[in-house]
């Protein structure tokens, strides 16, 4: 057996716990919360006999195989660092820290360690962006020229839609439109085309003024809620990236690729994929997830691809063996890296060369 403990309720509620109870072997048995309220209510439908509103504690009093950690960034480089010192493989949530001298603090504790590492980018698990990736390396596109990705929503558009104390909302916690949708979309760019050569972008905050919707009192956020970057690959290829929460209408994750011999369309609104071939028309070839109807998982793609990133983390573990696929520490050190090129060049407003091959 697995014994799986978690750090923070409210992914476990949505995508862990359902995870797990599909996975032969791998039993959470403890689970932690900043409130205890919030760690009960989450580990009571899934019979969690130790519970706790103090993580170290937990990982004092709890023997575990696995950690899955799903806190604000800022937590994440010492309970990495604490849970690979008490033997556990750790499956940490995006972003993967502040900073890339914190992810590769936590790189190098785990492999010091010997212990598997894993980012979740549950989104390399998805059937419709697994084929997107077969089909670039196999050349169906041809040479791919443009990509153009947008993820454009509202949640953050109201100054009183964010409660005072949100940690989204604050820079200094790792809160932010860039770590939150922006590290998955390099993660993911990196993962269909390799190491970007240099990026461009911002980081920006829209809506500063907020009011806390309960109380109405005035605060200050200062993460970003508008990001947006251009990295250009050794190719030449450029990979767009737009991402806004302060729209008035959301307008979802559209995926445009555009190569020499066909372009792909992909919608998070109804999760269809269209190719088409040189100067046709686009056919469908959107891939089933088998996933997407077992009970109990929650609907949406975030949800459904972390029950496949936990089965390849768990069979690694019981198998002995490394991870054959998704997205390592290593993967998080360079995602990192391109997220703070694009905090400097927000800075310095300009081109940032990158060498990600040489974090390894």
């Amino acid at each position: 057996m697995i014994r799986t403990g978690i750090i923070g309720a409210s992914f476990a509620r949505d995508a862990y716990l359902p995870a797990l109870a599909h996975i032969d072997g791998a039993t959470p048995v403890a689970l932690a919360s900043g409130r205890m309220e919030s760690a009960r209510a989450a580990s009571e439908p899934h019979g969690i006999e130790h519970v706790y509103d103090d993580w170290r504690q937990m990982l004092d009093e709890v023997e575990l195989d696995l950690v899955c950690i799903a806190t604000p960034t800022v937590m994440h480089a010492p309970m990495v660092e604490a849970c690979v010192a008490r033997g556990a493989h750790v499956l940490c949530e995006k972003p993967t820290a502040m900073n890339a001298a914190e992810a590769r603090a936590m790189l190098e504790a785990a492999r010091a360690a010997g212990r598997l590492h894993m980012v979740d980018h549950e989104l390399r698990f998805n059937p419709n962006r697994a084929r997107i990736a077969e089909m670039i390396a196999q050349g169906d596109l041809g040479e791919i020229r443009h990509i153009n990705i947008t993820n454009i929503g509202a949640s953050w558009n109201d100054p009183a839609s964010r409660p005072r104390g949100d940690w989204w909302s604050d820079r200094a916690q790792g809160g932010g439109r860039l770590g939150a949708n922006g590290s998955h979309q390099v993660d993911m760019l990196r993962w269909w085309l390799g190491e970007p050569a240099s990026v461009i972008g911002q980081a920006l905050t829209m809506v500063p003024d907020r009011i806390d919707p309960k109380t109405g009192e005035g605060w200050t956020a200062t993460s970003d809620d508008l990001s947006h970057l251009t990295l250009q690959m050794p190719s030449g290829a450029l990979a767009q990236v737009f991402m806004s929460g302060v729209a008035a209408a959301n307008m979802g994750n559209e995926t445009q690729i555009f190569g020499s011999k066909g372009t792909i369309t992909l919608s998070n609104s109804d999760e269809r994929l269209y190719f088409a071939k040189g100067t046709g028309g686009f056919e469908e070839i959107t891939v089933t997830d088998p996933n997407a109807g077992l009970p109990g998982l929650n609907k949406g793609i975030w949800n459904v691809s972390v029950l496949e990133a936990l089965r390849e983390l768990t069979s690694a573990i019981a198998e002995g063996r490394p991870l054959a696929r998704g997205a390592t520490f290593v993967d998080g050190l360079r995602n990192q890296m391109v997220l703070d090129a694009v905090w400097t060049s927000t800075e310095e407003r300009r081109w940032i060369d990158l060498d990600l091959a040489s974090a390894t």
